[in-house]
């Protein structure tokens, strides 16, 4: 069985390499923005979970008999939906407002083969930010722009990022960015599924 990774996040990658497993990353190409829009309204969690599933579709279509795995982070802070910073001003304006509150992240995860999702799962961890003043926001971007404007919240737990908070309730694998262990377990049932080794 070949799996195939429909992202370019290294934190994805790094998990599933760390965890042992052999797959390739093939980035899904689709506009984000315009799924979104059309699931206006929708709660977040099945948010993640369109926008898994959507990214593993995508991939999907152009590799026969693939298993893909699309994944998605979404983060809620005060009731706001927060995407990708797209600069380093915007990075501190979601710090600031992130400041002092509770961010909610909800990551997704699904597989698709041959052009349909044949499993998905969403997890939702919730993160305790403590009060950032405007000295270690810069401090902070100052050591970590622009890697951070690809993370959705704005942090990288396994580097400087968790400074940023006081508590964290939800799985570590959930808050770098894909329920791992629900994907493990998926991956082992397609394994012996279709004859694929695992452990």
């Amino acid at each position: 069985m070949t799996l195939i990774l429909a992202s370019k996040s290294g934190s994805r990658q790094a998990m599933l390499t760390a965890a042992g497993v052999d797959f390739r990353a093939i980035p899904a190409h689709l506009d984000e923005r315009a799924l979104e829009a059309a699931l206006a309204g929708a709660p977040p969690g099945e948010l993640a979970v369109a926008l898994a599933g959507a990214k593993a579709l995508a991939v999907s279509a152009e590799h026969a008999g693939a298993l893909v795995l699309g994944s998605d982070s979404l983060v809620v802070a005060r009731g706001r939906r927060f995407d990708k910073p797209a600069s380093r001003e915007e990075a501190a304006a979601h710090l600031r407002w992130f400041s002092g509150g509770e961010m909610e992240l909800h990551s997704a995860a699904a597989l698709a083969r041959d052009g349909a999702v044949v499993w998905r799962h969403a997890a939702l961890a919730r993160l305790d930010v403590r009060v950032l003043d405007e000295a270690f926001i810069s401090r902070y971007l100052d050591a970590e722009w622009p890697e951070v404007g690809a993370c959705v919240g704005v942090f990288r737990i396994e580097g400087l990022g968790v400074h940023l908070f006081e508590h964290i309730d939800g799985d570590h694998f959930t808050v770098l960015g894909m329920p791992l262990l629900p994907v493990l377990a998926a991956l082992r049932n397609f394994g012996r599924q279709f004859g694929g080794a695992a452990l």
